[in-house]
């Protein structure tokens, strides 16, 4: 496992998790993995790929996806092709053949192709694993669902001693246990690595108008000169004002919409990537096959329509670990559209339910990451540092007895109520369901009479952010105390609460004194002090070259996180540049000399 991944990825040291999962899959059993977008999800089957016997196959919904993946991994010297409808016949049947006479690891199908050649091909081929990718898109509970996954359950039935490893970066608990069971897997441990991405900045205004937008979006992007970033909004109208808006004012812009035509939307895609355009502004239709390290900045022009959507956007944002800003914009009117199209859903119960806590996330007065963290299922205990909340804090008290009230009346009542009934019970009113269940003799009836029903409304949304409880959307919206919750009822930790100020609460909310600059440029991109800024740029230009001259992105070539140890350790001999972390064998050999040189003459 080691000497693959020095050899073919170019480090020494897996990140948390890899190991484990990587050896139990080499023990033929089933996974479920969640990492975060730019966590190394691919590593944990692409390196058992290389390892095993046979070819790996890698269930993708996006053919812009298996392209990306499939020119990075031949970039790296391992043998991979996609099978898909972008192929001619001929290029289908030599990787067919490929197949069959085990010369490829890694094969990436669409779930479509998959079902299709279930029964033929694939029973001709060694299949050492089955990785699905982008697990979330098989539930209904999942933000992004596919109806063509839900045929996937298939290949337990045919390939009963093929083990499968499910792969994804948004998945709440009814998607996981959802994936678990649609897939079929066998006892599968799963693997759940921190969602934290500290690397990313949190922003967040509210209230702004149209043009109040555009003034804070162009004072943003100078504020992130040449650096790429991605622009989302709602509507497809709105993606072309705004992409109006920024070449008017000189900034290389594409436009992303499912309204576009195929070339239209492949050009704007490919202009991205190869940093002809600095700023995509796009809907939620781009994005899933961008596997490029080096976006620097996310903007949300709109409200999302969940935490997932928005957890999966921004994560495209800084996947080279290096610091990296976020920027959502919110307003009522979003709200109103999105609540109608929730409404108008398949599944309104859900998706209203999950547009609630996006909008919670948005309007909290508490640290955002301990929201988005809690929000997947992991407790946090203390604030991030590196949100706007967190750099202008609002004032907080000691709100250790409101908490364990409301908790208690929770615990008292089998953790059967929801949020009205539970506000009820507190506040000590009377009404006919409330009274059927017994509930007006609990000791904690009326225990809290003293606090208004709309203050305990936002202590309650302040619990729920904090992670003290949780939602249970399958048992009619059910709250249920977490282990963080249990340790405030019993008096093991205190609980600070947010002093609630209700002039604040108003349409012109957006413009309190917050400071809305993107935090963390005080970080400066470079990894390390004693960084050159001219030989980067210099690194950056060769790059440049090298990846032109290939047809490729410049950051498969080398990553800028990679860029930014050269100039710091400015390796003057072959074997120093291939001990630099992310350099594989493979690169070493192909580009090394290049490299090397540009060094020593700056040296």
């Amino acid at each position: 496992m080691q000497q693959v991944l020095k050899t073919y990825f170019g480090y020494t040291d897996f990140r948390p998790l890899q190991e484990e999962i990587i050896s139990h899959l080499l023990l033929n059993k089933d996974a479920l993995v969640l990492m975060p977008t730019g966590g190394g999800k691919s590593v944990c089957y692409q390196v058992p790929a290389i390892i095993c016997k046979g070819t790996a196959i890698v269930v993708s919904p996006l053919i812009s996806l298996m392209k990306d993946q499939v020119e990075s991994l031949r970039n790296n010297g391992i043998a991979a092709a996609a099978l898909n409808s972008n192929n001619d016949e001929t290029e289908n049947l030599r990787i067919r053949r490929a197949c069959m006479e085990g010369k490829l690891k890694l094969l990436y199908i669409s779930p479509e192709k998959l079902v299709a050649e279930a029964n033929y091909f694939l029973r001709d081929i060694h299949v050492s694993f089955f990785a699905i990718d982008e697990a979330h898109c098989i539930s209904q509970w999942g933000h992004d669902f596919r109806p063509e996954y839900t045929q996937l359950g298939i290949l337990r039935s045919l390939f009963p001693q093929t083990p499968i490893i499910a792969l994804t970066a948004t998945a709440d608990k009814l998607t996981r246990e959802d994936i678990v069971k649609q897939l079929h897997l066998r006892e599968p441990r799963i693997f759940l690595s921190s969602f934290d991405r500290p690397n990313l900045s949190l922003t967040v205004k509210r209230g702004y108008q149209s043009k109040e937008k555009n003034k804070a979006i162009l004072e943003f992007i100078a504020q992130h000169r040449g650096e790429s970033g991605i622009i989302y909004c709602m509507s497809r109208k709105n993606t072309e004002n705004v992409a109006q808006m920024l070449q008017k004012n000189g900034i290389r812009t594409a436009i992303y919409h499912a309204g576009l035509e195929t070339e239209k939307r492949n050009r704007a895609q490919d202009d991205f990537i190869n940093d002809r355009v600095q700023v995509v502004c796009a809907t939620v239709a781009f994005g899933m096959g961008i596997d490029k390290s080096n976006v620097r900045w996310v903007i949300h022009y709109n409200l999302p329509k969940s935490i997932e959507s928005f957890y999966q956007e921004i994560g495209r944002a800084g996947r080279d670990g290096l610091p990296s800003d976020t920027l959502l914009f919110y307003s009522m009117a979003d709200l109103i559209m999105l609540t109608k199209f929730a409404t108008e859903s398949g599944q309104s119960e859900i998706n209203l339910e999950k547009l609630q806590r996006m909008q919670q996330y948005a309007e909290a007065d508490i640290c955002r990451r301990r929201i988005l963290l809690n929000y997947f299922g992991e407790q946090r205990m203390h604030d991030c540092g590196n949100c706007d909340v967190c750099k202008n804090p609002p004032e907080r008290f000691d709100g250790t007895i409101i908490v364990q009230k409301a908790l208690s009346a929770i615990a008292r009542t089998n953790q059967q109520v929801g949020t009205p009934m539970l506000v009820d019970i507190l506040r000590g009113n009377l009404n006919a369901e409330l009274k059927e269940k017994g509930y007006h003799q609990l000791k904690t009836y009326g225990a809290g009479r003293d606090i208004p029903a709309r203050d305990w409304q936002d202590y309650l949304l302040q619990m729920l952010q904090m992670g003290y409880f949780e939602v249970a959307y399958n048992e009619s919206n059910h709250l249920k105390i977490t282990p963080a919750g249990s340790d405030v009822l019993f008096g093991r930790e205190k609980a600070h609460l947010v002093v609630i100020r209700r002039e604040e609460i108003s349409a012109t909310r957006g413009r309190r004194k917050r400071t809305s600059a993107p935090v963390m440029r005080e970080l400066s991109l470079g990894m390390e002090s004693g960084e050159s800024t001219d030989l980067f740029e210099a690194l950056r230009s060769l790059r440049k070259r090298l990846a032109d001259e290939e047809v490729l992105p410049a950051y498969l070539v080398l990553s800028d996180k990679v860029l930014h140890l050269l100039a710091v350790q400015r390796p003057t001999t072959l074997d120093a540049f291939g001990n630099v972390s992310g350099i594989s064998d493979y690169k070493k050999k192909k580009y090394g000399k290049e490299f090397v040189k540009l060094i020593r003459n700056f040296v």
